[in-house]
């Protein structure tokens, strides 16, 4: 049984790292961005090196979100228009391994695109920190993926192959601006503070930021409690989509 699991999450993070536009664009577009944002313009400067070091916070969240999306959203419902995944629900695998594989590639992606950024942080940005500080606020991006997968998961069980893509395109990328991940939340209008709450991307991204000790809005369990909540309702979506496959299949 471990070993078809084994197998599993192996192809399929195999077969994600060989899609160039899934590996390339996942690693390099956070990296770019703070880049441009955290390195290229802002200025060495004691407010330089706070900006850099909420910035990766804020865009290892932006990264994490956007590989998880993308493996869940797109993956599945790609393979649900080429009729994929009827045939690993005929075959005698686990149905557990196929889930257990998507989540997999997320957390590799997301935890190779979140060490790159702190090793930009690091190296080019000057950010300083305890080492238990940046183990923490690791741990905490790299786990951020589990209620986004349930999101993406929900995309996949309903979106169609081809417009899969741009649905994720559709929502992630707003979802990042409007929660604070591209810029901080303070700066937007009023209206769209309002709205930030309502998106799991503000929890995960105030989560991290509170690591940092930063100034953040609310508990940091209040926001853990959000984002599982985003998880567990996007999760029982994903079922209803799932459910209504299989009946399609079997009747």
């Amino acid at each position: 049984m471990n070993r078809v699991y084994w197998m599993e999450a192996k192809t399929e993070l195999l077969k994600m790292a060989r899609l160039k536009q899934y590996s390339i664009s996942t690693v390099a577009f956070p990296l770019m961005f703070y880049c441009f944002f955290g390195l290229a313009m802002a200025q060495p400067s004691d407010g330089a090196l706070f900006i850099r070091r909420n910035l990766l916070a804020s865009y290892g969240a932006f990264a994490v979100m956007s590989a998880t999306l993308y493996a869940f959203g797109a993956g599945v419902a790609v393979e649900r228009g080429l009729g994929w995944l009827e045939v690993k629900r005929a075959s005698p695998m686990p149905p557990a391994a196929y889930l257990v594989a998507k989540g997999v590639v997320s957390l590799t992606f997301g935890a190779l695109v979140v060490t790159l950024l702190f090793a930009l942080g690091a190296i080019f940005g000057g950010v300083r920190m305890p080492a238990g500080q940046w183990l923490l606020m690791w741990g905490a991006l790299v786990a951020g993926a589990i209620p986004f997968g349930a999101i993406g998961l929900a995309i996949g069980s309903f979106a169609g192959a081809s417009s899969a893509p741009g649905i994720v395109n559709m929502i992630y990328l707003p979802m990042g601006f409007l929660g604070g991940l591209w810029l901080p939340i303070e700066v937007l209008p009023k209206v769209l503070q309002h709205l930030a709450p309502w998106l799991p991307s503000y929890h995960f991204g105030q989560i991290a930021l509170a690591i940092l000790h930063a100034p953040t809005q609310g508990s940091v369990w209040m926001h853990v409690e959000a984002l599982a909540g985003f998880g567990l309702l996007f999760a029982g979506v994903a079922w209803i989509g799932q459910a209504r496959d299989r009946e399609k299949v079997y009747g």
